[in-house]
């Protein structure tokens, strides 16, 4: 585990002393995901470099790594959870080793299968490899896109790096020191809460797409970039989901903990933490160690009671921290820092902290349970979105099929409410018929049931000055779930559109940035792509979207998790949003007023000191206002 970075430039006799000041500057800015040291390569046109964090062959697996000749060198950030496998095939092949590193694997690989080495490779990794015979360089970052790769082109180099704030200080020109917001990437900002990859806030910098690599042939300086791995290109899989999705969690389990360090899990009292943790501890041939976070004075939002049982049942060591408002307020601007791309995810300062939690405690790899909810229906509206898609797909604009009177889901006075603003249904009817009415017939109902992503629709355009608006043209952040017709299976669409899009760019990100900014290796057994795919598969031949939340995935922990944990409802990682949201602003709110969003043209001075109120509207999670200070915050970190 670390973070990379390097150049490759077009341009003869380049590399070395010409690249040796902008690699370090890159390089200190990522000392916190490699602590332990760092390593270089340079030769003509190329230049790799890269920060260890140490986590397997603490003394031998140093970097750059080489083949027998070395003819390639790797530089390589992450975890190939096979190696083990891999390289007992590779010396039967004939295949020498030089290292216990499990990303020497990668090298031989290549060797063997040229480009689709990647195939082979079950894990988290990004890699840069230099092949000096065929002078290429080959990029490519895993499946699920668990690890960043970031990149930019200017002036006959391409820059690498894994993190947005190492390639910002990597340019050597004086165009690289003009950054700019893209404008489009910050219009789905305001929509989405983040920059859907393979866009990121700044124009002229972008991400390698996950499951994507890239191939720069220097004597033709060609790129080629390609995708070899689609979740929905998954063969449909007959048989018991139960059964077939345990066999996969039991197996992931027993490599998934591979380490010559501690390894902790991030327990809270959720299922999918309770899984991992369960299915660790009877793998890990050490002690386990479990961390949670808690709020003070916040007993609806705190599960750490549930968490410190668990701990008890597994009969591990359990780590907690409480979480107050003064400290979220103080550390307010640097967490917008160590997010690196803009991320309005209030929820961002607990896992920071569990993080910092298990590296204070000798802990450097930390399991968590991201994924369970986008892979098995864990939030209602994504199993919403499969029926009201195929509801248009359907029924085109056939009001009888959208009209649905319901009766209140309870009859405590929130509820009561909510019904009656939706005059029992008849409102939410009408709304619906009338999107699918006036929107593209390719559109898919997806993200606009997302009542944050609606309010940015209403209000965010009025927002803007007007030549920042202009810059927009006909761009819409629609077009990120406008599928061609005909549809194919809705259910694996959904589910690959939500993995694409919120767990990746705020789960996934967030959990990679803010691990490595306290220097821990964060691993998320349920992102195993074998795993995935078998639940793509039996989804093929099963549909699961209408059984209540996670059924598939009980289904596979009876008998590993108690029942009490298994029936336990569903709670997530929510800290006290409108407390936090408070204290936040009125410390930092006034940046808004004339602060760097208006300087730069992109607000209205009045939208501005508007925002800079904080106010929170019913219903959302991350209101306009929050999303707006996080990148007043994270413009001043990245644009000054």
């Amino acid at each position: 585990m670390c973070g990379i970075c390097g150049v490759i430039s077009r341009h003869p006799n380049e590399s070395g002393a010409v690249m040796a000041r902008p690699i370090g500057r890159m390089l200190r800015t990522m000392r916190h995901r490699g602590p332990d040291g760092e390593g270089e390569y340079s030769s003509p046109q190329v230049s790799l470099a890269m920060r260890r964090l140490s986590i397997i062959d603490l003394e031998g697996g140093w970097q750059p790594l080489y083949n027998e000749d070395r003819s390639l060198v790797l530089v390589a950030n992450g975890e190939i959870y096979n190696h083990v496998e891999l390289r007992q095939e590779l010396i039967g092949r004939g295949h020498h080793f030089r290292t216990g590193s499990d990303c020497e694997t990668i090298l031989h690989l290549y060797e063997e299968f040229g480009l689709e080495c990647l195939r082979h490779l079950r894990g988290m990794f990004a890699f840069a490899l230099w092949d000096e015979h065929r002078r290429r360089v080959m990029l490519a970052r895993d499946r699920m896109g668990e690890k960043p790769l970031y990149l930019r082109e200017e002036e006959g180099r391409l820059w690498f790096a894994s993190e947005l704030k190492s390639i910002v200080r990597a340019g050597i020109s004086e165009a690289a020191s003009r950054l700019a917001y893209d404008p489009v990437a910050i219009d789905h900002y305001f929509h989405y809460g983040y920059v859907p990859e393979p866009m990121t806030p700044l124009a002229g910098i972008r991400k390698l797409p996950a499951g994507h690599y890239l191939t720069v042939d220097l004597d033709e300086w060609q790129c080629r970039e390609a995708a070899y791995w689609n979740m929905e290109d998954a063969p449909p899989l007959e048989g018991d989901p139960g059964e077939l999705i345990r066999e996969q969690l039991e197996g992931l389990s027993r490599i998934i903990v591979r380490a010559d360090v501690p390894v902790g899990v991030a327990l809270s009292g959720g299922l999918d933490s309770s899984a991992i943790a369960a299915l660790a501890t009877a793998q890990y041939p050490g002690v386990i160690r479990a961390f949670s976070v808690g709020y003070a004075n916040q007993p609806a939002n705190d599960e750490r009671a549930d968490a410190r049982e668990f701990a008890r049942y597994l009969r591990i060591p359990f780590e907690e921290v409480e979480l107050r408002v003064g400290d979220l307020v103080a550390f307010f601007p640097e967490l917008v820092f160590w997010q690196d791309d803009p991320i309005a995810d209030i929820a961002g300062y607990g896992y920071y902290s569990v993080m910092k939690l298990a590296r204070e405690h000798g802990v450097p790899v930390l399991l968590q349970g991201h994924g369970g909810d986008e892979l098995f229906w864990g939030y209602p509206w994504s199993s919403r979105a499969v029926v009201e898609t195929a509801r248009k797909a359907r029924s085109g604009t056939d009001w009888s099929d959208y009209l649905q009177l319901r009766f209140p889901t309870s009859f405590t006075a929130r509820d009561l409410l909510k019904w009656a603003l939706d005059h029992g249904g008849l409102k939410s009817s009408l709304a619906a018929w009338r999107r699918d009415r006036s929107t593209p017939a390719e559109q898919m109902v997806f993200y606009d049931l997302v009542p944050d992503f609606a309010n940015a629709q209403r209000l965010i355009r009025g927002c803007y000055a007007p030549g920042f608006a202009a810059s927009l043209a006909d761009n819409s952040p629609t077009d990120l779930f406008s599928i061609p017709l005909p549809w194919g299976n809705i259910e694996t669409s959904i589910t690959r559109l939500l993995c694409q899009t919120y767990l990746l760019e705020n789960g996934v990100a967030q959990g990679d940035r803010l691990s490595m900014a306290a220097s821990v290796e964060l691993r998320l057994p349920l992102l195993d792509h074998r795993l995935i795919e078998t639940v793509i598969g039996l989804r093929k031949q099963n549909s699961d979207s209408h059984l209540p939340p996670k059924a598939w995935f009980r289904q596979a922990l009876a008998g590993i998790l108690p029942r009490h944990v298994l029936d336990r409802p569903k709670r997530g990682f929510a800290p006290p949003v409108r407390a936090w949201h408070r204290a936040i602003f009125a410390a930092h709110g006034s940046h808004l007023d004339g602060g760097m969003l208006v300087e730069t043209g992109l607000l209205t001075h009045e939208a501005a000191k508007d925002l800079a109120r904080g106010d929170f509207p019913y219903g959302v999670t991350a209101p306009l206002s929050f999303k707006a200070l996080v990148l007043e915050e994270w413009s001043r970190h990245y644009l000054n």
